[in-house]
């Protein structure tokens, strides 16, 4: 049996065909990028970002020959509005990146509203507000997720999954149905938001799509990634390390007692629900992971690519007590300041860019020791080992890193996008390829082991992230 998974990332989109022994069998993927109009604002092309999605999952069919159901992942809380007569966006795709949304945030914080500014919530009230009363009057507003289902049922489908929704900053607690009162705070009308589904469990067909394939499995990235890792059982945690890092903690059917955040920053959330039966996690997050990297090739022109990072950070044998702050757009998990900015301290006269590409790589390593302390913290588990995926793991120096850092052993997921696996997980559970999580947690093999080694200066990367912080 053949599972298709659309996999939408905050720059592009990926089609993978995943097979019953859990591989992917074929994958096909489109560049689309988001563009910033101006500083802090992080938008997208709506349709073009449907039709890459339609043209790689129509490949992907293509080269497989048939799919029997069909998985989506998706960026979280990204957000679209659009018209549900005609299909057409009532204005630009608002990223999960984009901050144009903070002054309402804080004018939520003041009436006792706790919104991020960083969820769906405020940005949809942003995009019915700027299309106007007729075009509020008739519009869908979604993640993501909701987007994609739209536009391969042809129209047929206006839901997202419990994952998503509770993303969302719009869900009630419990996470089964859409919070009345922040609803009313914000300005979002009910009935253009979607019906919240099961992430595993057969929606509806995939019309626009040869053999109309049921699409049976819907969630959030990380909770993909999770799920695609088979961090499926209390006490099991990973780090996808995309443009942002989040760190993900497998918890069980019981929410966290604490509310929108807990008391060392971690967010409570869905992980997946099925058969309507919710497991929930905890989540940590470093807004800025490989976005850094990035930053040093495109920003600062110390790297010709990417890929160079580990050579070059290799040379030397540590950063000679240059830290870097990866506060690029602020500071999460466990500070949440979102007026942080990264810092580069420690040069001195003999500093080479060898070090300061060192530097930015335990950078990031030492925000996900910060998310592993967060997470033990409010979720009264240890975390022993730590699971990795995303782009940013293909650098050894980097994941040598992250072990030291983390002081545990870290094991490299086999699949550098375990998204696509996780999603997959969640259809196939809805058709029967899977009998329950024990088999899809039998199905994880690591490409690599890595154990802690060393350290380097936790006490002095923390302080930098509190100056930086303004704490």
């Amino acid at each position: 049996m053949n599972i298709l998974v659309v996999d939408v990332g905050t720059s592009g989109v990926r089609a993978a065909v995943v097979g019953e022994d859990a591989r992917i069998r074929h994958a096909e993927y489109r560049e689309v990028l988001p563009r910033s109009p101006k500083a802090g604002l992080v938008e997208f092309d709506a349709v073009a970002l449907a039709q890459a999605a339609l043209d790689v999952a129509r490949v992907a069919v293509a080269a497989a020959g048939r799919v029997d159901a069909v998985g989506i992942a998706n960026q979280r809380s990204s957000t679209v509005a659009w018209d549900r007569r005609t299909g057409e966006p009532l204005g630009p795709g608002l990223g999960w990146q984009d901050l144009r949304t903070v002054e309402a945030c804080k004018r939520l914080h003041a009436a006792g509203l706790l919104v991020s500014p960083n969820s769906m919530a405020t940005k949809a009230a942003w995009l019915l507000e700027h299309a106007g009363a007729k075009g509020a009057r008739d519009a869908c507003v979604g993640t993501v997720d909701s987007w994609i289902a739209w536009t391969l049922s042809e129209g047929a489908l206006h839901v997202a999954d419990a994952s998503n929704a509770s993303s969302s900053g719009l869900a009630s607690a419990s996470g089964d149905e859409w919070n009345a009162e922040l609803l009313r705070a914000v300005h979002v009308p009910q009935r253009a938001l979607p019906a919240i589904v099961d992430s595993s469990g057969v929606v509806g067909a995939a019309t626009a799509l040869p053999g109309a394939p049921p699409i049976a499995g819907i969630a959030g990235d990380q909770q993909a990634s999770l799920a695609g890792q088979g961090c499926v059982t209390p006490g099991m945690a990973k780090i996808t390390f995309g443009t942002g890092g989040m760190l993900d903690l497998c918890l069980d059917e019981k929410r966290p007692g604490f509310g929108v955040i807990g008391p060392n920053g971690c967010v409570p959330a869905v992980a997946w629900r099925r058969r309507g039966v919710t497991t929930w996690m905890l989540e940590g997050l470093i807004l800025a992971a490989g976005s850094c990297i990035e930053w040093l090739r495109d920003g600062l022109g110390v790297l010709a690519d990417t890929a160079s990072a580990h050579a070059i950070a290799s040379a030397c044998a540590s950063s000679e007590g240059v830290v870097f702050v990866p506060a690029l757009v602020g500071l999460g998990t466990p500070y949440w300041d979102y007026g942080a900015r990264g810092a580069l301290v420690g040069l001195s006269r003999g500093t080479k860019r060898a070090h300061i590409v060192r530097a930015v790589l335990e950078g990031v390593a030492q925000r996900a020791a910060d998310l592993v302390e967060a997470a033990e913290r409010d979720a009264g588990l240890e975390i022993e080992t730590l699971r990795i995926d995303g782009g940013m793991t293909a650098n050894p120096t980097f994941v040598q890193a992250v072990a030291d850092a983390t002081g545990r052993r870290v094991d490299v997921s086999s699949e550098r996008e375990a998204t696509a696996l996780g999603a997959a997980f969640l259809a196939g559970l809805a058709i029967g390829v899977w009998r329950d999580w024990q088999e899809v947690a039998r199905s994880w093999s690591p490409a690599r082991r890595v154990e802690p080694i060393g350290s380097f200066g936790r006490a002095r990367g923390k302080e930098a992230c509190r100056r930086a912080a303004r704490l």
